[in-house]
């Protein structure tokens, strides 16, 4: 450009802007006011962020795959994987994936609520719904990396520290606390409306709910600290827990805004089938809801499952193709072969009453108060499974009292049974028998929710599951146990300084064998 041209250009631009600035001051704050973004929140607006921190905190259909499927949902060995491109079977992390299990608890969760915290008072059951998915949300994090950002999240800020787990947990209980309090104030309240996705705002629900929460949590923490765990579980008892199928929860979903249910939506892209754990517990013990966990595999006609941790040669033998498997059941997709349909709009399982009677059940042979005896809870917890996928009567009897254990599921690695253990309740027995049982029906009673079910198996080592076959982690090999997720190359990246300190909360090196807080095995 001339150089000339250019001063005067310069300077007419300038000379221009002020005598618009002259001519418009009166105007300024009006015309730096967008006319189409939102400026403030009114009490209409508020309910929709609490419908978007819900479905965010368990995972829209588009990071489901990431967030769940392809870690959590193998490592409780819900499914193996049938493609040969998914290494995370194998233990390989891939924290590329993973920023779809930690990103939208930071951007689409944590800001919608502090927002809420902000706008509806305390003592209100608005507050105590936002409580009450904040920590929902947060358990399932800190449940994969332990100390993870926590008590700064979502406050502006260059580096953003992490937070020890056993302080993580400790607020946990705090809001869990007031969030009790405030619905049982507020019983008839109808907060959110019919834009809570779960409950339609139904306050009395939603602190059963909340009660639950509190007694999961508090056995999460039964071996680090049984004390306050026998405190936190007697009071979420004492204030009422989940007891009926009409408690249970579900998140409602539908096709708009990336709101179908993930495991639906990956189900037809034929990358994943029925473990071979599942297969030995449910044939063996004939379980009725092996048909409805899964389908009949398309070459075969039976329930066949897959070891985990397949390389792409042993995938690639004969009785390990996807038409030689068994994808999930109809209530998530229907068809065979390639030819699969999904069912989009099937609601998301959140958390039933057949866990809350195991945790109690749990709970009575730690001998705390949980209102009544480890044998009444087991068998109430069965049933509740059952019931919640349509199965009463004479049928759950008969598989209360059943003497079966699980079967060798007639693999290519030739495994044997699982375990051996029957599922009839024996005062007999010993405790380490009693708990196995408890360990290994919750498991069966958590599907699909392999988020908590390896929460479970981690803390529990029930069931006694098959190792992988094969390990590319040099930090867990074959035999031994995953115990965390490292921390994320990301989080590395932008928030180094933050990640070496949290190093020191951990107990151990950043690695997926370390323990979390309350992995006492």
């Amino acid at each position: 450009m001339n150089h000339k041209f250019r001063k005067i250009a310069i300077a007419g631009l300038i000379m221009g802007s002020a005598g618009l600035w002259q001519a418009c001051t009166g105007d300024f704050e009006e015309m730096n006011t967008s006319k189409t973004k939102l400026t403030a929140l009114g009490e209409d607006e508020l309910p929709f962020l609490f419908s978007r921190a819900e479905q965010q905190a368990s995972y829209s259909s588009g990071t489901y795959q990431i967030a769940q499927n392809l870690f959590a949902d193998l490592y409780a060995q819900y499914y193996a994987t049938s493609a040969t491109y998914f290494p995370s079977d194998r233990y390989v992390m891939r924290f590329d994936w993973l920023t779809g299990h930690w990103n939208p608890i930071y951007t689409q969760v944590v800001p919608q609520l502090r927002t809420l915290f902000e706008q509806t008072d305390p003592a209100s059951a608005e507050y105590a719904l936002a409580n009450v998915m904040w920590v929902y949300a947060f358990h399932r994090l800190t449940d994969y990396y332990g100390p993870v950002p926590y008590s700064e999240a979502g406050k502006p800020a260059l580096s953003v520290k992490y937070d020890a787990q056993s302080d993580i947990y400790k607020d946990f209980f705090v809001r869990l606390d007031a969030a009790a309090n405030a619905l049982k104030a507020n019983a008839t309240a109808k907060p959110y409306g019919n834009f809570d996705l779960i409950y339609k705002g139904d306050a009395a629900k939603w602190l059963k709910f909340t009660n639950t929460l509190r007694l999961r949590l508090a056995l999460r923490i039964s071996k680090v600290d049984p004390a306050e765990a026998k405190k936190q579980a007697e009071a979420a008892v004492a204030g009422g827990v989940m007891t009926d199928v009409a408690d249970d929860a579900y998140m409602v979903k539908n096709l708009a805004g990336d709101d179908a249910n993930g495991l639906s939506r990956i189900a037809v892209w034929n990358e994943f089938r029925m473990s071979a754990s599942m297969e030995s517990v449910l044939k063996g013990y004939a379980d009725p809801r092996i048909g409805i966990y899964y389908q009949p595999a398309t070459a075969t006609g039976t329930y066949e499952g897959l070891r985990n941790g397949l390389t792409a040669a042993e995938l690639a033998l004969a009785k390990n193709g996807n038409n030689d498997n068994s994808n999930v059941g109809t209530r998530w997709v229907t068809g065979s072969g390639a030819a699969w349909n999904t069912n989009f709009t099937t609601p998301q399982d959140i958390m039933h009453s057949a866990e809350a009677y195991f945790l109690r059940a749990e709970g009575a042979l730690n001998g705390w108060n949980m209102g009544g005896t480890a044998k009444e809870f087991y068998e109430k917890g069965i049933a509740a499974s059952m019931a919640q996928w349509g199965i009463t009567g004479a049928a759950v009897t008969a598989y209360i009292n059943s003497s079966a254990v699980p079967v060798a599921p007639g693999d290519q690695q030739n495994s044997p049974a699982l375990s051996n253990i029957p599922i009839k309740w024996d005062e007999a027995a010993s405790e380490a028998v009693k708990r196995e049982k408890i360990g290994t029906q919750k498991w069966l009673a958590l599907y699909p929710d392999g988020m908590e079910a390896w929460a479970e198996y981690r803390r529990t080592r029930f069931p006694k599951l098959y190792p992988v076959v094969n390990s590319e982690n040099e930090d867990v090999p074959k035999g031994a146990v995953l115990r965390r997720i490292p921390f994320l190359t990301s989080e590395r990246q932008t928030n180094g300084a933050a990640v070496l300190e949290a190093e020191k909360l951990l107990g151990g090196p950043d690695k997926a064998s370390t323990p979390l807080w309350w992995d006492k095995n």
